[in-house]
């Protein structure tokens, strides 16, 4: 199962965004964590991989740039996205140079262009993660228990006693 962040600090956004979404053919891989909040949003980049971030560009404390550069420190293998109602041309640019975007989706989106710009960054995270193997910067054990971890947390963990038991929390 893929994950994938959505930031905007306005909820009925991220829920029509999921909505658009949800009929693509590729739903039933991807795992959606909305938030509303960009030091939650951090926080829990800080505990979770994520394949995929979209993140609105105008939010309060934080504007999605600034937003994405720090998600880029803590995942810089994760596909950044950015949505913005601004089309000016320097916006555009400091999106795509500082934060190194894939893609930038203008407001309001286009249901077709929004889920074929979403197949695109989960096409390019599996190219990433195949060049990450042959390059020999991962195994292909490690991404899937990245993957593995993703979906049940833990799962790849083991506590062990003093005596050689295994801990169940």
């Amino acid at each position: 199962m893929r994950r994938m962040l959505m930031i905007d600090d306005e909820i009925n956004v991220l829920q029509a965004l999921q909505r658009s979404l949800r009929q693509c053919s590729f739903v039933d891989q991807l795992r959606f964590e909305l938030f509303t909040d960009t030091g939650a949003a951090l926080a829990r980049a800080a505990q979770v991989d994520f394949d995929i971030v979209l993140s609105d560009f105008q939010m309060p404390g934080m504007n999605g740039i600034e937003f994405l550069q720090h998600f880029r420190q803590l995942q810089p293998d994760a596909i950044r996205l950015v949505l913005s109602a601004s089309t000016e041309f320097e916006t555009v640019m400091r999106a795509l140079n500082e934060a190194e975007i894939f893609r930038y989706l203008s407001k309001p989106w286009a249901h077709d262009e929004l889920q074929t710009v979403i197949g695109q960054a989960l096409t390019r995270r599996d190219e990433a993660d195949r060049i990450g193997v042959r390059s020999g910067r991962t195994t292909a054990q490690e991404i899937a228990e990245r993957r593995l971890e993703a979906d049940e947390p833990g799962i790849t963990r083991v506590n062990w006693g003093s005596d050689g038991s295994v801990m169940l929390d």
